[in-house]
């Protein structure tokens, strides 16, 4: 029997068909398999990565501001006294003080968790009570002066009810401070999101990277985007943590760009694209301010110009044609003597 009888043969071309069959089935689920080894390897690295992550922030969430590789962390709130809270809980303070904006107010001036809440509600006890005192203390016995008794005292529970106002003030020039702070740095922090992101970052290692350099030009945006790591890092929802962000700082235009990534994470558009928008949006808002505030100059110059150089200009120019002529006037008074 020969070679091409033997390739002709019918029982010979079945058994290689149903070599090559095999050989085929094999190789398809072998492939799978391997496929599926190097996807569980590399949703592994992701997930080790993502719990390495995890441990940083909330080591950050329980250090101090600084840790020792010179990055910013979140800074928290010292723990309220036994008596503050003891106070609080017995006079009902939360009752009496505390609203629906309460929390969000501290948390837009940086001041986190229930010490801190705890503190406000007990100055806002304490404050009016001891400038009440104080007052009452000067106006009755250090300086009575010549009013009635009754008068110094309504002096005294006025004084007491402007106390009431004060940690309300305090907090809300806190407040400004620190939305000032981020609304100069918010538009080079989306400047660097958007290089982050289209180098191929993830939104995690994104804020992650971005807290680290925006540190040196706004610690208290540097503290949010750093907090906004962690809440990715631990929440189920990333929308949930981008709406914290604008929350926190409770600027429109933190908002707005949250909003937009809320919307392309759920819709599955371009974060980049959104990024890219919002940025020359934030480059035009700030330019625009720019020229508001160099339109605004002149007019604020006016009154110092008016009050405080137009006079000393006409001193110089006046001074030397007055002194010519009392001194004339002054010669010819003597000649004529």
């Amino acid at each position: 029997m020969n070679i091409v009888e033997l390739l002709t043969q019918r029982d010979f071309l079945i058994a290689v068909l149903a070599a090559v069959s095999a050989a085929a089935v094999v190789f398809t689920f072998g492939s799978s398999m391997i496929g599926r080894q190097e996807m569980r390897g590399r949703i592994k690295r992701v997930a080790v990565e993502r719990d390495k992550m995890r441990a940083e922030e909330m080591a950050r969430l329980r250090g101090g501001n600084l840790n020792a590789d010179g990055r910013t962390s979140i800074r928290r709130g010292t723990e309220a006294k036994s008596y503050m809270k003891r106070a609080v809980e017995r006079f009902d303070l939360k009752k009496a003080f505390q609203d629906d904006n309460t929390i969000d107010k501290l948390a837009m001036a940086g001041l986190r968790g229930q010490g801190e809440l705890t503190k406000f509600l007990f100055q806002r006890l304490v404050y009016p009570l001891a400038i009440f005192a104080v007052a009452a203390f000067y106006l009755l016995i250090l300086s009575p002066g010549e009013r009635p008794l009754y008068l110094n005292l309504v002096y005294a529970i006025g004084a007491g009810l402007l106390g009431a106002y004060l940690p309300v003030i305090l907090l809300s020039n806190k407040i400004q401070k620190r939305q000032t702070s981020i609304r100069r740095s918010w538009p080079d922090c989306l400047d660097l999101l958007l290089l982050c992101v289209e180098a191929g970052m993830s939104m995690e290692h994104a804020f992650k990277r971005v807290a680290k350099e925006i540190g040196g030009q706004s610690v208290e945006l540097a503290e949010e985007l750093t907090l906004t790591t962690a809440e990715l890092s631990f929440l189920e929802d990333r929308g949930r943590a981008y709406d914290n962000l604008g929350r926190r700082t409770g600027l429109d235009n933190v908002k707005s760009v949250m909003t937009a990534l809320i919307q392309a994470d759920r819709y599955g558009t371009s974060v980049g694209q959104a990024l890219r928008v919002m940025a020359e949006e934030g480059r035009e808002a700030r330019m625009m301010e720019a020229e508001k505030k160099a339109a605004a100059l002149p007019p604020k110059l006016t009154v110092p110009l008016i009050i405080f150089f137009l006079p000393v200009l006409f001193i110089v120019i006046l001074s030397p044609a007055m002194i010519q002529v009392f001194t004339g006037s002054v010669s010819r008074t003597m000649g004529g003597g």
